[in-house]
């Protein structure tokens, strides 16, 4: 088609015409004897394979053999020469840049359709972007069948093999990893155990409605059902990144979601192979169904440790990158690759490799690179996923207008009802048991979000993609419910989960920047509930992660991370980490003012590698003190286990002195309570003492319980501050220098040691003066002021309180 487009001379008029609409929309023109050309059919063109075999090979074969290998000469047709150009050198050749520019075109569509969308922030208030990019794609597909072009579908090929890879490795790369661990066990009981519910229950239903009469589908065999049932079942990361991420629900919702989309793929790779290999035997025996179940460990733990080993390798690889700073990030993106595709090549998953491989490299890379190639890396990343989301979402729409559909009432209802009736049921069931050990259990809002959230994408657009004809007929009817339960859950479940977590008032993902002193707590708690297991004999994942933290620490940061770094307690490190990134936004903010024109110390690493770093200065103990503490911990923290049994509240034993020491402690405090008593009464009132308001007011009230005693005239004068009347540290005898005076009439103190301690009350005040207190004509100052503070007599005294409180002789 595109020979007779660029030859035909009707042809002609529209070149112009279409041209501009594949620059400006991406447009692919057709290919030479092909039903589906396209980006993703046409990747390995002939000429492409020619060239590349013209350069990896050299055969020796006749140079008139390969007309390729010639000049390029302006020839129509082999062996005619065409008429002379007026311009030698100018000419259109467009199959010679074919590929790249049809590339180019579609990733600038995707660009500049992400662009537009967070441009216009009305719409992307209401609408998700994965619902908008699928809609572009649509009118895409229908403009590209419009001009009477076949529109590209997207290969599985080039979605597994170059689309998927950069979002599941920009997932796994910057993955939390202590909510990840925290909540691994729940992870792992919605991944399997879901998606295997999710399947059986899918495809035994779907088989039962498949042998209704009337239906038209009785031919429709059991494996071929619960293949179907495995594909649709998996929970898609692409289609949940993309409207997790615009809700900003909060982490733990987040990561027990994604985290299932993530870990489910060992299940439905598992699944897809299983059935579709059973779908070519003549009978399946039981040994065939032992084998699949084995094969679900070899798939999940054969990816992991693929992507461990690379992960080792890359890390390891990264120390040795001081001298050249430059390719250190092409060292992350091509050892997380190969750990994907030599995942593939086994078909293990190569999603669960790639996972563990950026898992395992990161903490290490980090450690060994520069700060400039860590930015080059989040940056390269993030913006390598995205472009492949926005290309996925589009190509799905344009794969719906392109793709044969045979519509089936029956099948797409019963398959969309059985799919969303399957989650609810199996988040329901599952969240049951799980709250059984969860401390932090999971709320009725929490399980909806869980079942709300389980979108599906195109991931099980490819795998039904990748069916063969042969042993599936029914291909068609599969790939049509498939893609209704896809455009069913992105556009109706993605548009309404936002409104639908504020209305249930879900907590949101606080964006608070952490802190240092939240991570010295953090390790605080870490370190307090290892220590409580190891006391208790409980062998908790706290006891775990600390023996791991210290192999880790003891010997392979020794071996993957260079120089000084290695030894740097975390607490330091992550100071340093946290102190250049406000640098970086500070710097970035402008508030820094000006700069120092001081060359930057990783500018130097860069042009000067050699010079090697200054040691950094660590706090460190004396050797005395440092023995000291491994004794104290030697002895009391090393044999807790030998000095104690398991911790069991059924079997304690009980301590036959308990008693008789809480019953020392109770009189020990009863006797200590009665000694403060006396103490106070001795000192101040017994009762408890009003303030000057109530006082004046009782007095005003009966002045005749407060007439003095007749014998009240030579107490002594007590001078107590005024600041604190009660205070007893305040109370001083005035006349104390009189006692080294000559005798003199008989003092106070003499009449106290006579009589006791008496305290004088003021005389009767006449009617219209104070009723609390009147000063005298010839009373000093300071009297005064003794006598206004004694004013407050305090509770009324009993009948027989008018006598000395101590007297002389008791």
């Amino acid at each position: 088609m595109g020979a007779r487009f660029l030859g035909a001379p009707c042809s002609c008029r529209a070149l112009p015409f279409l041209f501009c609409a594949a620059a400006l929309l991406g447009l692919l023109p057709g290919s030479t004897g092909s039903v589906n050309p396209g980006v993703t059919q046409q990747v390995y063109s002939p000429e492409l394979k020619a060239a590349v075999e013209s350069i990896t090979t050299a055969p020796p074969v006749p140079l008139d053999s390969h007309p390729e290998s010639k000049h390029p000469k302006n020839t129509s047709a082999p062996g005619k020469h065409t008429h002379q150009k007026a311009f030698p050198v100018l000419g259109i050749d467009y199959k010679h840049v074919r590929i790249p520019f049809e590339i180019a075109l579609w990733i600038l569509l995707a660009c500049l359709m992400k662009l537009g969308f967070h441009v216009i922030p009305t719409i992307s208030s209401i609408v998700p972007e994965s619902c908008l990019l699928i809609v572009v794609g649509l009118l895409v597909g229908g403009l590209i069948k419009a001009v009477g072009e076949t529109p590209p579908i997207l290969e599985s090929d080039v979605f597994f093999l170059f689309l998927l890879p950069p979002i599941i490795l920009d997932a796994g790369y910057f993955l939390p990893l202590r909510q990840f661990t925290e909540n691994l066990g729940t992870i792992l009981i919605f991944a399997v155990l879901g998606t295997l519910w999710n399947a059986f229950f899918v495809g035994s239903l779907m088989y039962a409605v498949c042998q209704i009469n009337g239906t038209g589908l009785q031919d429709t065999e059991l494996l071929a059902c619960l293949l179907f049932g495995s594909i649709i079942s998996a929970v898609d990361p692409v289609a949940v990144l993309a409207v997790f991420e615009e809700i900003h629900i909060n982490e733990l919702l987040h990561i027990l979601v994604f985290g299932e989309s993530l870990l489910n793929d060992a299940v439905t790779v598992v699944l897809y192979h299983l059935f579709e290999e059973f779908a070519t035997f003549d009978k399946v025996t039981f040994t065939n169904i032992i084998l699949g179940f084995l094969s679900f460990f070899v798939v999940s733990l054969g990816g992991v440790f693929v992507g461990v080993v690379y992960g080792i390798i890359g890390a390891f690889t990264s120390r040795f990158t001081s001298h050249i700073r430059v390719i250190e990030p092409l060292f992350v993106f091509l050892y997380s690759y190969m750990a994907y595709l030599s995942a593939e090549l086994f078909h293990l998953s190569g999603i669960m490799a790639l996972i563990a491989a950026g898992v395992v490299m990161r903490p290490y890379v980090e450690a060994n690179i520069s700060h400039k190639s860590h930015t080059t890396i989040k940056y390269f990343l993030k913006m390598w996923s995205s472009v492949s989301e926005t290309l996925i979402f589009i190509f799905l729409g344009v794969s719906t207008v392109a793709g044969k559909h045979h519509w089936n009432w029956t099948f797409v209802i019963c398959t969309l009802l059985f799919c969303l009736i399957a989650r609810v049921l199996g988040v329901l069931g599952l969240t049951w048991f799980i709250n059984k050990f969860r401390i932090v259990k999971l709320t009725p809002k929490d399980q909806f979000i869980i079942a709300y959230g389980g979108l599906r994408g195109a991931i099980a657009f490819s795998l039904g993609y990748l069916l063969k004809y042969d042993h599936f007929p029914m291909r068609d009817m599969f790939l049509t419910a498939i893609i209704t339960v896809i455009f069913f859950t992105v556009f109706v479940q993605g548009m309404t989960i936002r409104p639908l977590v504020d209305l249930l008032a879900v907590k949101k993902k606080q964006e608070t920047k952490r802190s240092i002193n939240e991570e010295i707590h953090t390790q605080f708690l870490d370190h307090l509930l290892t220590g409580i297991e190891d006391i208790c004999g409980h062998y908790g994942h706290h006891h775990w992660k600390d023996k791991l933290n210290r192999f880790n620490k003891k010997y392979v940061k020794k071996c993957l991370i260079a120089g000084e770094r290695s030894k740097e307690p975390q607490l330091i490190a992550f100071y340093h980490k946290m102190e250049m990134k406000q640098a970086i936004e500070l710097v970035e903010s402008g508030g820094m003012g000006k700069i120092p024109s001081a060359v930057s110390t990783v500018s130097m690493q860069n042009i000067n590698p050699k010079t090697l770093p200054v040691e950094r200065i660590l706090p460190a103990l004396s050797k005395d003190k440092e023995e000291e503490i491994r004794k104290i911990l030697r002895t009391n923290l090393q044999k807790t286990r030998q000095r104690l049994r398991s911790y069991n509240r059924h079997t304690l034993v009980a301590d036959p002195y308990e008693e008789a020491w809480n019953q020392m402690l109770l009189r020990r405090q009863k006797a200590r309570q009665l000694e403060q008593k006396i103490n106070n009464y001795l000192t101040v009132p017994t009762h408890k003492i009003d303030s000057p308001t109530m006082s004046r007011a009782r007095i005003g009230s009966d002045p005749l319980a407060y007439d003095p005693k007749p014998d009240s005239e030579n107490l002594p004068i007590i001078t107590i501050d005024p600041a604190s009347p009660q205070s007893p540290e305040s109370v001083d005898l005035v006349n104390e220098a009189l006692k080294g005076m000559s005798r003199l009439p008989p003092s106070p103190e003499e009449d106290e040691d006579e009589q006791g301690l008496v305290m004088r009350a003021k005389e009767p005040s006449s009617p219209g003066t104070d009723d609390v207190f009147t000063p005298g004509t010839g009373d000093s100052p300071s009297n005064q002021r003794i006598m206004r503070c004694l004013s407050d007599p305090g509770p009324r005294p009993d009948p027989d309180e008018g006598e000395p409180f101590i007297p002389k002789g008791q």
